[in-house]
């Protein structure tokens, strides 16, 4: 009797941590970078402001559209599960994955609302969502900004 009990007490126990453990953690670096379950993922096919990237907006005023871009991100995952499809590794190791909420493509939604770019070294898929934002002055369009890619260039250049 006593093995019965201890091997249904040792089953369900492996089954409650199971279930704790399928619960993905995500921790959002910046608007195009996570952290899913441990694993670094950079989202494919566009490019977000870096953190201390700063753009102008209507009004001729300085804002730190790469925080808003990184708030942007954290609205549209919320507290829901994100999923990602890996196409690629980088040579970071970081994960290069199309990732969803609620069925939704979040690369395409960070475009569509002009807090990233379609990056076109990498993939064209995002264009026309940037042509959507650039015609509805979503986000950064709304006012002046370098590109995330020539603006890390130019900062390479002056740490040099």
């Amino acid at each position: 009797m006593f093995k019965i009990y201890f091997l249904i007490l040792l089953i369900n126990t492996f089954s409650l941590s199971t279930l704790v453990n399928a619960t993905p953690s995500i921790k959002i670096i910046d608007g195009d970078t996570i952290v899913l379950n441990s694993e670094k993922i950079r989202f494919y096919g566009i490019d977000t402001p870096e953190i201390k990237q700063t753009c102008t907006d209507n009004n001729g005023q300085s804002y730190s559209c790469g925080i808003k871009a990184t708030l942007e991100l954290k609205k549209i995952i919320g507290s829901r599960k994100v999923s990602c499809i890996k196409k690629t590794k980088d040579r970071y190791k970081r994960s290069i994955s199309i990732c969803y909420v609620d069925g939704n493509d979040i690369n395409s939604l960070m475009v569509k609302k002009g807090w990233a770019l379609a990056y076109r070294k990498y993939s064209k898929k995002y264009v026309k969502d940037e042509f959507i934002a650039k015609s509805n002055k979503a986000g950064m369009w709304s006012g002046d900004f370098i590109a995330p890619w020539k603006w890390r260039r130019m900062k390479n250049k002056k740490v040099r």
